[in-house]
């Protein structure tokens, strides 16, 4: 034993070693992470071969161990921390020899690449990295940081701290569109700080708002973290708590929860939303805070208006929060009210199946006695008594078909159950009216007919729509009854953009926002999963860029414009219309729909490979496809590299021996605190993929098997690791900045400007670990 530690310590230290040596050499990280796995297994071996290893295993052969298991102790809960006084036997850490060892590892490797990287169930999921990387390049080269840089510094400016805020805000918004810190970085860094320092601002408070608001994009979705952790997390999670409901004497996890230990990358989605948003506020309080406490340091700067005309204080309040606020309360008032809501009369034609108890309750004592524990007497004696009803009834009622009359009586009990306005038409005419609005308050010297006339295409609709259109009216009556209305509307909505573009604010931050809301809002609301989302939003950063090329070179983007909006004719069209062809009978009606979404389907593909050619023939395409190809590649060999590390440290017992530690701990919070403790702690020598794929598998199946909510794990661990880009000395986004800042900002300036940040950190976890239900109530409020 090599002083006084045993086999398996020595060997966990040979691994570290090896792995940090092997980052700290230059090689590139993904190859010098599955480097340090192939040269620490060897020397391991070489050592083990020699007899210096030696690993102090409990005896399980002895009395001492027999009669503890006997006594009722579960031999999975025996280990050398808990029960330190065990008899124990030496032995090799490789009990059959390094041979052996070789062979199960190159076997577990091609197994874990086949499951997680090529072919398993998250590869799916993954292929969103690609996209989400694609969509963040395209954007950053699209120079859209340029316009909210400037654009938020005249909106912020004027206040205390405002151009601190002002990165803030951009941090914010360019995490929620891009997601790549490098680049978010550095374009703020060239940009804002020598702004900043110009303005008199302090050279800490500079660098330490810029690099901190820059690593948002790992927390704020779409988060390529979240990515990779999620469908890592999601894959713990499911066999951790298997394990945890065999150990309890169940079956399966379902019976002993009660419900699927699934866990999504949407669901994720959902509940890093409002953490993220929380620690972007933080930033912002300490800013303006500062700025409070050191006015010469953090001065208010007028950079001038964003307004093409000015604008009273009362005119800004009543359209820009008096009408919008009345139109979107009242709409969901008129939700609550059944005045707005679903119209369909779609029915299925089998009754729904019964439903079964809310537990699960033909199990054995042991399981009964565990599942009485977790749920508690109440539930059980619910679930037993839902049982007993089912029983009584002869069972779950199974699903039939209906028959003619029932098919009749449901769709007529639907039809008069259905409300007055349905909820697309309520909808668009919602987001219609925040637009007219938007404009009058822009300029409020402008002749207020057309949107008057848009304002009464709005009031007819909603005419229409209660007199005219029911239920049961067809799609097109509703488009031949809503022609004229729509007409006006638009007329008024035409003039609003005119009117809505001299507004630099909405101008800059508009197309951005639309596409936000269009990844983001289909994920968050259930509609789809992340890599749909991802291509959508690949596409959309694409005619973005192109839109903003032709603008930046004077020639008409009309085909981007009209490709968007064949975009939402496809969309409408086929949640208005039945586009089934392939049916039996097909109305005139349905095939003029299909024809329509189809001519619009081909021009939108027109628009996105005509987008390409204007970015390829500009010099765009081509480095955001080999910047993408790189930064996908890097993850994915990561990845490989790390299982091949993984397995290493699972094959000497390097993996069992610290879990067996944790597990020693009978406080789940006093565990999850340690494993906190120790990823902060890397996060100032590994970055975050390497975090994820060499410990999180370590510490997984023991953080992720107890009672706590594998949301609120995973999005506490996210938040960690977003603090390994901001401590000294390998936080990247420290050496990103250090890259593009003037001379006259030193590296203590940095290190400096960094620090209360990273201590804003610690207090948004404290704040999560205190208050759990800001990351889990956007997930319990939106269904999946």
């Amino acid at each position: 034993m090599f002083f006084g530690l045993d086999g398996v310590e020595v060997g966990l230290i040979i691994v570290f070693i090896c792995l940090f040596g092997g980052i700290l050499s230059g090689f590139p990280v993904a190859f010098a992470i599955a480097g340090a796995g192939v040269i620490s297994f060897g020397i391991i071996a070489a050592l083990d071969s020699a007899g210096l290893l030696i690993h102090q295993a409990i005896d399980t052969g002895s009395t001492v161990y027999r009669d503890l298991v006997n006594s009722g102790v579960k031999a999975d809960t025996i280990s050398i921390f808990r029960y330190p006084d065990l008899p124990r036997i030496e032995q090799a850490v490789f009990p059959k020899g390094w041979e052996d060892a070789m062979n199960r590892n190159v076997s577990f490797v091609v197994n874990r690449m086949n499951e997680r990287v090529l072919a398993g169930q998250s590869i799916e999921t993954l292929l969103a990295v690609l996209m989400f990387v694609l969509m963040g390049i395209t954007l950053e080269r699209s120079k859209i940081a340029n316009d909210l840089l400037t654009t938020m510094a005249r909106v912020f400016g004027p206040l205390p701290g405002g151009l601190a805020v002002s990165i803030v805000v951009v941090g914010a918004f360019l995490a929620a569109s891009t997601g790549i810190v490098g680049a978010t970085v550095v374009t703020m860094g060239l940009l804002a700080l020598p702004t900043m320092l110009r303005n008199g601002y302090s050279p800490e408070l500079s660098t330490g708002v810029i690099a901190a608001s820059g690593t948002l994009g790992q927390i704020i979705p779409p988060s390529i973290v979240i990515v990779l952790l999620g469908t890592l997390a999601g894959d713990l999670y499911s066999r951790a708590q298997e394990d945890r409901a065999k150990l309890e004497g169940c079956t399966d996890a379902l019976t002993y929860l009660g419900e699927p230990a699934v866990l999504s990358v949407g669901t994720l989605f959902q509940a890093a939303l409002l953490p993220g948003i929380l620690l972007a506020l933080l930033y912002a309080l300490y800013a303006f805070g500062y700025a409070l406490l050191n006015p010469d340091k953090a001065p208010a700067v007028e950079m001038g208006s964003t307004n093409a005309e000015p604008v009273t204080r009362s005119e800004a309040f009543t359209w820009f929060l008096g009408a919008p606020l009345a139109i979107i309360v009242g709409a969901i008032l008129l939700g609550n009210l059944n005045v707005i809501g679903d119209q369909s009369t779609n029915i299925s034609r089998f009754s729904d199946i019964g439903t079964g108890a809310s537990l699960r309750t033909n199990v054995g004592p042991e399981c009964q006695a565990s599942m009485i524990e977790l749920h508690g007497q109440l539930a059980w004696d619910t679930a037993v008594a839902e049982q007993a009803a089912i029983n009584d009834a002869g069972g779950v009622q199974a699903s039939r078909a209906l028959s003619e009359e029932e098919l009749v009586e449901a769709r007529a009990a639907k039809i008069a159950a259905a409300a007055p306005i349905g909820t697309g038409i309520a909808i668009i005419l919602v987001v219609a009216s925040l637009f007219l609005t938007t404009a009058r308050g822009v300029s409020p010297s402008a002749s207020p007919q057309p949107l008057i006339i848009g304002g009464v295409g709005v009031i007819l609709m909603l005419l229409v729509d209660i007199a005219l259109i029911g239920p049961a009216t067809s799609a097109g009556l509703t488009v031949v009854l809503m022609a004229l209305p729509f007409a006006a509307l638009m007329y008024g909505v035409v003039h609003a953009t005119k009117i809505c573009a001299q507004n630099e604010l909405i101008r800059v931050v508009f197309p951005p926002l639309v596409l936000i809301v269009a990844v983001l809002g289909s994920i968050l609301g259930g509609i789809t999963n992340p890599t749909p989302a991802a291509a959508l939003g690949a596409g959309g950063a694409i005619m973005l860029a192109a839109y903003r090329k032709l603008k930046d070179q004077d020639r008409t983007p009309k085909v981007i414009i009209w490709s968007t909006l064949a975009i939402v004719v496809c969309i409408l069209v086929g949640i208005n219309f039945d586009l089934r062809i392939n049916a039996g009978t097909v109305s005139f009606e349905s095939w003029f729909a299909f024809f329509v979404a189809y001519a619009a389907y081909l021009y939108a593909l027109f628009g996105l490979l005509f987008s390409c050619y204007v970015l390829y023939t500009s010099g765009v395409l081509s480095p955001v496809v080999r910047e993408t190809a790189k930064v996908t590649s890097m993850v994915f060999t990561i990845l490989i590299g790390s299982q091949l590390l993984n397995m290493v440290v699972i094959s000497f017992g390097g993996e069992h021996y610290i879990q067996q530690f944790l597990k020693s701990f009978d406080n789940e919070f006093k565990v999850f605190l340690i494993v906190m403790i120790v990823l902060f702690v890397l996060g100032f020598v590994l970055d975050f993929l390497e975090i994820i794929y060499i410990v999180i598998p370590i510490v997984g199946p023991v953080i992720y098997g107890g009672s706590f909510d594998p949301k609120w794990v995973t999005i506490m661990i996210a938040v960690n690791l977003q603090t390994s880009f901001l401590t000294p000395p390998f936080g990247f986004a420290l050496f990103y900045l250090r890259g593009v800042a003037p001379k006259e900002v030193t590296t203590g300036h940095i290190y400096r400007g960094i620090i209360p940040f990273v201590l804003i950190q610690v207090v948004g976890l404290a704040l999560l670990w205190t208050f759990p239900g800001i990351v889990t109530i956007v997930p319990d409020l939106i269904p999946n």
